[in-house]
C-alpha cells in the first residue's frame, strides 16, 4: 500500500505542479510579501524532491542515497522543463533564471533535510 500511495502522491503532485505553472493564473491576489513567488518555488519544488524522494525509496525500492539523488535531479530537471515551457507554449508566463534558481535551492535544501534526517535514525536494539 505505501508503494502505491508514495507513488501516486508523486506523480499527482507533479501533474498539479505542472499544470498550475503552465496555465494562465487569472485574478489571484497580490500578495504583499517580498520574492513570494521565489518562496512558492522554494516551498513547491522542496516537496517535489521529498515525494518523489519517498516514491524511488519505497516505491522502487532503491537506497536512501540514491533515492535523494534521484530526487533531486528529477526536481531540477523538471522545474527547467517546466521554465521552458512556460517561454516556448505560453503567452502569459515567460522563462525567469531565479525561478529556475529557487526551484533548484528547494531540491537541495529537501535533500540536506532528508540526509540530515536520515543520519539522526537511530536503530532500535
Amino acid at each position: 500500500m505505501l508503494k502505491k500511495a508514495t507513488l501516486l502522491a508523486a506523480l499527482g503532485y507533479s501533474v498539479a505542479l505542472g499544470t498550475v505553472s503552465l496555465i494562465t493564473l487569472k485574478d489571484l491576489p497580490n500578495v504583499q510579501i517580498s520574492f513570494a513567488d521565489k518562496i512558492f518555488h522554494f516551498l513547491a519544488y522542496s516537496l517535489f524532491t521529498v515525494l518523489w524522494y519517498l516514491a524511488f525509496f519505497y516505491a522502487f525500492s532503491l537506497k536512501k542515497g540514491k533515492s535523494i539523488v534521484y530526487a533531486v535531479v528529477l526536481a531540477i530537471l523538471f522545474g527547467t522543463v517546466i521554465e521552458v515551457l512556460q517561454d516556448t507554449m505560453t503567452s502569459s508566463r515567460a522563462l525567469d533564471i531565479y525561478d529556475a534558481f529557487a526551484n533548484t535551492l528547494g531540491a537541495l535544501f529537501a535533500a540536506m533535510i532528508i540526509e540530515i534526517k536520515n543520519s539522526l535514525y537511530v536503530k532500535k536494539s
